[in-house]
């Protein structure tokens, strides 16, 4: 909405403006053409007075025409330029609103970690050493909230360039593993196959974050006594990381929009949830140059496949 109206103002201001200047140009030309007519050398030359009011009233009807035009055509033109103007805004007002809406997912989190350490630690007496490890386990989770946060702003301002210079090695073997094990679920099987020592150049937090946000997915969606599978690989040059699980599913309509920001399937309007996880992903595996995949059946199960070039010796 508010750039519609942006849009319209601009709109015609655009074409107030251009038609201003057009009228001043062409009562220029007509006051210019008037002025310098030689009457008494058109007489001379066999030319009568008619013929010069016909030719004026000619030349007069012609600057209306066109200017009659210019008032028909001018408004798309300006439409066409106060988009291309306003494209930029746009796109920029977009971005920091994607970043506020991922950010409101993703924090949700750590800022409930760092609430209940707090909480539980106040509400009763407790020794030195108990405050301490809850203050260390506030602390980390502020610690990955502000990497995050960081490691968001750069990834929505599109400027993977910047975000590449924050890379560094990543041990996928590791990330699965500290991941499974801090999943604690009493009705789903979480396991980890990992054989072969695989690792990337990436953000250890972002990286975290989409393969966490995997883990959550299918953990929800598997149901009780569920199986959800985490596979490290590598072949040849890239390295992949799978999250299988043998949940609801999903139908290929559903599929091919579990990417979509703010989609969600039907079956899953009654879970937690914003529809942002899966889009996050997306955008986190891009900005590490990989590649992102799904496949779902319904009663089957999900399997969510990343890709990323491996890290080479």
């Amino acid at each position: 909405m508010i750039f519609r109206r942006a849009l319209i103002r601009l709109t015609l201001t655009y074409t107030i403006v251009q038609l201003v200047l057009f009228g001043a140009f062409a009562l220029g030309v007509y006051a210019y053409v008037t002025g310098t007519f030689d009457f008494d050398a058109a007489i001379e030359d066999g030319e009568s007075s008619l013929d010069v009011e016909q030719a004026f009233t000619n030349l007069r009807t012609g600057l209306i025409a066109g200017y009659a035009l210019l008032v028909l055509f001018l408004p798309v033109s300006s439409y066409v330029m106060a988009r291309g103007a306003l494209a930029p805004v746009q796109r920029s007002y977009e971005l920091q609103q994607h970043f506020v809406d991922a950010a409101s997912h993703e924090f949700r989190t750590p800022l409930s970690v760092v609430q209940g350490e707090l909480e539980l630690a106040l509400s009763r007496s407790r020794t030195a050493a108990e405050y301490r490890t809850a203050i260390a386990t506030a602390l980390a989770a502020t610690e990955g909230l502000s990497q995050l946060t960081g490691d968001l702003l750069m990834l929505t301002r599109g400027n993977t360039h910047e975000l590449e210079e924050s890379f560094v090695a990543v041990s996928l073997n590791d990330l699965a593993r500290t991941i499974v094990d801090s999943h604690t679920t009493e009705t789903v099987r979480l396991s980890l196959i990992d054989d072969d020592p695989v690792a990337v150049y990436g953000s250890p937090e972002l990286l975290r974050r989409a393969v966490s946000n995997l883990v959550d997915n299918a953990l929800k969606f598997s149901g009780r006594e569920g199986t959800v599978v985490l596979t490290v690989s590598s072949a040849g040059k890239f390295a992949e990381l799978t999250v299988r699980d043998n949940g609801v599913g999903m139908t290929e309509a559903e599929s091919a929009r579990a990417f979509d920001r703010f989609w969600r399937a039907q079956k899953s309007r009654t879970t937690p949830g914003f529809g942002l996880g899966l889009p996050l992903v997306r955008q986190i595996v891009m900005a590490h140059h990989g590649q992102v995949s799904v496949e779902s059946a319904v009663g089957v199960g999900t399997t969510v496949t990343l890709v990323f070039p491996v890290m080479l010796p």
